[in-house]
C-alpha cells in the first residue's frame, strides 16, 4: 500500500498509527493458523523426542534442526528475501520476473552445491555427533535438496499474495515433520533416523508446492542463456547479508552447543535446550508475523522513508509491552509449562528460563529496526552488526560459563541481546521522532 503525498495547501493527516495497527493485526491473524500449526508441531516434536529419543534426544534434536539451518539460511534467509521484494510488484508473464526466478535459481543452486561438497569433505564436524552412515549422509543432502526447492516455491507464492496456498504448505510442512518422526520411534527406531525422516517428510511437501504455484501461473518458462546479471547483483546484496547470518549466528549457535555438549554431557546440556527449545517455539511465531506481515510492507515502504519510520514506530509500539505481557507469563507458568511440554525431569531448567525470557524480548525488540536494514539492502553495517554481536556473544560465554556453567550460557545471550538493542536505539534515534509532513 503507498502512502500518497499530500501539497502543501493541504493539511496534515491524522495520524498513521491506528489504520497501520490495524493491518498489522488484520496481517497477524491471517497467517494465525499457518503460526498455529508450526508451534503445535514444533511442541509435538519436541515432547515426541524428550520422551522417546532417549537422554539427549532433544539436544540432538536441536542440533539436527540447527544443521538444516546451516544449509537452508543462504537461500531462505537471502536469495527467497529478495525474491520476495522484487516479485511481489511483477506480473508471472514480465520478462523481469523471469529474470529474478532465475537469478534465484541460480544462486540456490551454488549454495547447495557448496554446502554439499562442504559435507562430504567434512562429515565429522557437521554430522559426527549423529554417527552417520553413508546413506544417511546421502539422504540428509537429498532431503536439503527437496527443501530448499519447497521454500523458494514458498517465496514465489508469498510474493504473488497467495496467502491461502502458502498456510495451506506450512500446515502440510508442521504435519509431516513430526508425524515421520512419531512413525520411526514407535517402530523402535533410533532419534538420528527418526530425525533423518523429519527431514524427508519436509521435503515431500515439494509436489504439492509444484502443484499449487502451477495451477497459480507463477512458474514461467525458464531459457538456459537468459541470466540477468543485473538480477543476480540484487539477489546478491540480500545473499550477502545471508552469509553474515550464516557465519555469525547459526553457525555460532550450532558451535556453542557443540561446547556445551562436550563440557557437560548431552543429558545436562538437555536442560538448556528445553528453555532454548521453548525460546524457539514462539521465536517461530515471531518469525512467521514479522515475515508474512511486517517485512512486506517496510520493503515496499523503503522509497517512503517518512511512511518507513511511522510503520516502525508503530509496530514497535504494539509489540513492545505485548511481548513483555507474553514472555512475563511464561515466566510465571515456568514451573507447570516446562514439565509439561517436555518431560518430569526438565523442571530443573526452570532458574535457566528468566535470562532466556529477558534475552528474547530484547532481541524481539531490536528485531524489527535490524530488519530495517535488511529491507534497505545495507550490507555492509548489517554483516558488520552480526559479526560484531557474534565477538560478543564469544566474549560473553568465556566470562561467564566457566563462573556460573549452564546458566551462564543464557545470560550471555541476554547481554549480547540488550546491547544490541542499545545499538539499535542509538542507530536508528531518527525513527522516534515524528517528522511534519512538507
Amino acid at each position: 500500500m503507498s502512502v500518497a503525498r499530500p501539497s502543501a495547501a493541504t493539511p496534515p493527516p491524522a495520524p498513521a498509527a491506528p489504520p497501520a495497527a490495524r493491518q498489522f493485526v488484520r496481517g497477524s491473524v491471517g497467517s494465525g493458523v499457518a503460526v498455529v500449526a508450526r508451534a503445535a508441531g514444533a511442541l509435538l516434536l519436541n515432547k515426541l523426542l524428550a520422551v522417546y529419543g532417549g537422554p539427549g534426544g532433544l539436544t540432538l534434536l536441536a542440533h539436527f534442526q540447527n544443521l538444516m539451518a546451516l544449509f537452508t539460511t543462504l537461500p531462505n534467509d537471502g536469495t527467497h528475501v529478495g525474491l520476495v521484494k522484487y516479485l511481489a510488484p511483477l506480473p508471472a508473464r514480465a520478462g523481469r520476473y523471469r529474470a529474478w526466478l532465475g537469478a534465484a535459481l541460480l544462486l540456490n543452486g551454488a549454495a547447495l552445491l557448496l554446502g554439499l561438497l562442504a559435507l562430504l569433505l567434512s562429515p565429522g564436524p557437521l554430522v559426527g555427533v549423529f554417527q552417520p552412515s553413508v546413506g544417511w549422509v546421502v539422504l540428509f543432502g537429498l532431503g536439503i535438496a527437496l527443501l530448499t526447492a519447497y521454500a523458494l516455491l514458498g517465496a514465489v507464492l508469498l510474493a504473488a499474495g497467495q496467502l491461502r496456498a502458502y498456510v495451506g504448505l506450512t500446515v502440510a510442512l508442521s504435519l509431516l515433520g513430526p508425524a515421520a518422526v512419531a512413525a520411526v520411534l514407535a517402530g523402535g527406531g533410533a532419534a538420528t533416523t527418526a530425525l533423518l525422516a523429519y527431514l524427508l517428510a519436509q521435503g515431500a511437501t515439494l509436489l504439492p508446492a509444484l502443484w499449487l504455484t502451477h495451477r497459480a501461473g507463477l512458474l514461467p518458462a525458464l531459457w538456459p542463456g537468459r541470466l540477468s546479471k543485473a538480477a543476480l547483483r540484487g539477489l546478491g546484496r540480500f545473499l550477502l547479508m545471508a552469509v553474515g547470518l550464516l557465519l555469525f549466528g547459526k553457525a555460532v549457535d550450532f558451535a556453542v552447543r557443540e561446547l556445551l555438549i562436550r563440557q557437560f554431557s548431552l543429558a545436562e546440556t538437555d536442560l538448556w535446550q528445553a528453555v532454548a527449545k521453548l525460546s524457539d517455539n514462539y521465536t517461530m511465531v515471531m518469525t512467521a508475523v514479522m515475515s508474512s506481515v511486517y517485512y512486506p510492507r517496510l520493503a515496499a515502504l523503503a522509497p517512503q522513508p517518512t511512511a518507513q519510520r511511522a510503520w516502525v514506530r508503530t509496530v514497535l509500539r504494539m509489540l513492545v509491552p505485548l511481548l513483555a505481557a507474553g514472555l512475563g507469563l511464561l515466566y510465571v507458568l515456568r514451573h507447570w509449562l516446562l514439565p509439561v511440554l517436555f518431560e518430569a525431569r526438565f523442571g530443573a531448567a526452570a532458574g535457566l528460563l528468566g535470562p532466556q525470557l529477558l534475552g528474547d524480548w530484547l532481541r524481539f525488540v531490536a528485531w524489527p529496526l535490524v530488519m530495517v536494514l535488511t529491507a534497505q539492502a545495507r550490507v555492509g553495517r548489517y554483516v558488520a552488526l552480526q559479526a560484531a554481536s557474534a565477538v560478543l556473544y564469544a566474549a560473553a560465554l568465556a566470562l561467564l560459563l566457566p563462573r556460573l556453567g549452564l546458566l551462564g550460557a543464557v545470560w550471555a545471550s541476554a547481554l549480547r541481546h540488550g546491547l544490541l538493542l542499545f545499538w539499535c536505539g542509538w542507530y536508528f534515534r531518527r525513527f522516534w521522532v515524528r517528522e511534519e509532513v512538507r
